[in-house]
């Protein structure tokens, strides 16, 4: 199924008329005209109104709504309505409320909260979101079905007893018997050997964990559960798509995910998706890297097609205890910042401020008073017509990457829940350190799954590849044959799938790569670093080293850093393997970013993937290719606080003036200033 068919990047968000009396949709509708509205996404959490009793079923509302968007010509979204569940729903049946990580069983309220193994909740879900498929489906102006929302908060987990059957359902089709889970899990450990499936728990704070769920007795069995848990909600949209499809086989089907969200393992969702899309909340001001890496985790969960933002704010969020406002010319700039890493859609939550409850000062296109003589409302409208003058120009364009940078939930899982390290460690952040470097080094990067086709890189970064599955170590060791360069961090090749050690040196099947073994880890406290001195081609650089120091013993691999100081000073602390015509790079400690700059810069370089304003942190440069590669399009993205004037790196026309840009002419942006330039 591909993407959803449009005429430009679509504009717009979701829109709850039912929230509002109807005096006030005609001011609404003008509103919107004014600002190139031009999409609505409606019914996100209207089930108590569409179905307010069992067997009783109200489209009044939908009705309405949608008529007056079609009306008016606009593109419609249309959910499926189950994000929130009614009263009456965890009234009568409590069994769809969740038990949480301590065993207790919640009553309704709240959302995002049902059961996924629920009977119940599947009957009526997917009762629900057929009625609606059937009602609505070849609508004018439908271009994409909204399944559930932003599945798995607060935390993705239920611990309830119908959890705990399927589970144990799901562990019998994954092992096949008992005797290879006991494997899997090793339970001769502490005297767990299983005899019967219905022995085995689900693993929480009445089971195997003793301080919270990342500390556990048995990490295959919490990583076990955590997949069955991401695959139990992935079911729910499953069997809700289905239902659509069986009145509409053309409109393409998503959800909203929460871009780097550890509970859902959105790749094993790719599959399942027609398109990707994700709601864009970063959580402060200084964002922009941490947006980049999640666009690009966005494009490489559908192999590099468009993706949408679903959500954004046009001014604050209302989820956090400090909520800064966007600053001037903020909201467009991440707005393009979007587009330009591949987004075919900017959509808003919220097109009408809510009038009572939690996100009643979560920021809208309009605000309680309806008002378009604010500045976030200018500036709503402005990038509107922005959008208006950009056409089609870049829809379904490209990002032409030739760095992937692996990212793995199971990974992710595992690493923070190993005894025996440092668990100051974060995956994630350790994945924004090294995807930061290459960024700051003007590299366009995809962010991929460990299954990804690796063979159109040249550099390929793999931090934190502490769990190895498949033949990723053979085909990571292919990259560098070939001539690539494949760069690893601390903790790389620890473990198997079911998190059982390897019963080698480390880094287990990767050392062939990377020609080491480790023979001893050790762990810094908060604050304190190691100064690691390196070797480049650029000259000495000597960057601090924080929260892990591996002790490395080469093997055929050359000293690039080694540690400054404590018992190990002097020994290597970076290596650089030479493998057929590329290399294996090792990062055996936690290097800040100095060092890590440092190090993407050299790599970088010799490919010849150094962008034209490296080092410039403030400003970004991002290229897709449309009509099929013919037609290159640059986002020159000026996130700093001040004027800056840049040389322009290539020649064209500006999309948004219609004026020529001359190579080497030098460009004055303001603060938030934006350029997009199609090449001559």
């Amino acid at each position: 199924m591909p993407a959803p068919r449009t005429s430009k990047i679509l504009y717009g968000g979701d829109y709850s008329p039912e929230q509002w009396t109807s005096e006030v949709w005609e001011a609404d509708d003008a509103a919107f005209d004014q600002a190139r509205i031009d999409t609505l996404t409606l019914g996100v959490f209207t089930w108590s109104l569409l179905q307010p009793g069992e067997d009783t079923y109200d489209f009044t509302a939908l009705d309405t709504a949608v008529e007056r968007a079609v009306a008016r010509g606009r593109t419609l979204v249309l959910a499926t309505a189950t994000g929130a569940m009614p009263p009456w729903l965890g009234h009568t049946y409590p069994e769809v409320n969740r038990v949480d990580f301590e065993g207790r069983r919640h009553s309704y309220g709240q959302r995002h909260n049902h059961c996924p193994s629920s009977p119940v909740f599947q009957r009526l879900s997917t009762a629900l979101a057929e009625r609606i498929a059937e009602r609505y489906a070849g609508t004018p102006g439908l271009v994409a079905w909204h399944v559930g929302n932003e599945y798995g908060g607060p935390d993705g987990s239920c611990y309830c007893d119908l959890c705990g059957e399927a589970y144990r359902g799901w562990l019998a089709e994954r092992y096949g018997s008992l005797e290879a889970l006991n494997e899997a899990w090793n339970t001769t450990f502490w005297s767990h050997r299983y005899s019967d499936f219905a022995q085995i728990q689900v693993p929480n704070a009445l089971s195997e964990h003793w301080k919270g769920p990342n500390h556990t007795a048995f990490q295959g069995n919490t990583l076990d559960y955590r997949r069955f848990m991401s695959e139990a909600l992935l079911a729910n949209y499953r069997a809700e798509k289905e239902r659509i499809r069986r009145h509409d086989t053309e409109t393409p089907v998503t959800t909203n995910f929460m871009g780097a969200f550890r509970p859902l393992d959105y790749h094993r969702w790719s599959e399942e998706l027609d398109f990707a899309s994700w709601d864009n909340y970063p959580p402060g001001r200084d964002q922009h890297v941490r947006m980049a890496f999640t666009h690009d985790l966005m494009r490489g969960l559908k192999d590099g097609t468009p993706f949408w933002v679903m959500e954004q704010t046009p001014t604050i969020t209302a989820s956090r205890g400090v909520n800064p406002v966007k600053r001037p010319g903020v909201l467009g700039l991440w707005s393009w910042q979007g587009i330009a890493h591949g987004a075919d859609a900017m959509l808003y939550f919220q097109m009408r401020a809510s009038r009572g409850a939690c996100e009643k000062f979560h920021g809208a296109v309009l605000d309680h008073a309806g008002r378009t003589d604010t500045r976030p409302f200018r500036e709503i409208a402005a990038l509107g017509d922005e959008l208006e003058r950009l056409g089609d120009a870049v829809l379904g364009a490209r990002t032409p990457a030739r760095v992937a940078l692996i990212f793995d939930w199971d990974n992710w899982w595992t690493t923070e829940m190993t005894d025996g390290l440092n668990r100051n460690v974060s995956y994630l952040a350790t994945a924004l350190r090294y995807y930061g470097a290459v960024h700051a080094a003007g590299a366009d990067v995809d962010v991929v799954p460990m299954t990804a086709d690796l063979s159109g890189y040249d550099v390929v970064l793999a931090p934190l590849l502490h769990l190895l599955k498949g033949d990723v170590a053979e085909r990571l060791h292919a990259v560098a044959t070939r001539g690539g360069t494949v760069v690893t961090s601390f903790w790389a090749g620890r473990v198997d799938e079911s998190t059982n050690a390897y019963p080698m040196d480390a880094p287990g099947p990767l050392a062939p790569t990377f020609g080491l073994r480790v023979e001893e880890i050790d762990s810094a406290e908060p604050g304190v670093t190691n100064p690691v001195t390196l070797s480049l081609r650029a000259g000495e650089v000597v960057s601090p080293a924080d929260q892990v120091m591996e002790l490395i013993v080469t093997e055929g691999a050359d000293v690039v850093g080694i540690y400054g100081s404590d018992f190990y000073a002097g020994t290597p602390a970076v290596t650089r393997h030479r493998v057929g015509e590329g290399a294996g790079w090792y990062i055996g400690a936690g290097l800040e970013a100095a060092g890590l700059g440092a190090i993407m810069h050299e790599i970088l370089d010799g490919y010849g993937l150094v962008g034209p304003y490296a080092g410039r942190l403030e400003h970004a440069v991002r290229e897709r290719e449309a009509g099929g590669g013919r037609r290159r399009v640059h986002f020159l993205l000026h996130h700093g606080e001040t004027t800056a004037e840049v040389t322009a790196h290539v020649g064209g026309i500006d999309l948004l003036t219609g004026e020529n840009v001359q190579a080497g002419q030098v460009l004055r942006f303001e603060p938030a200033g934006v350029l997009v330039l199609q090449e001559a």
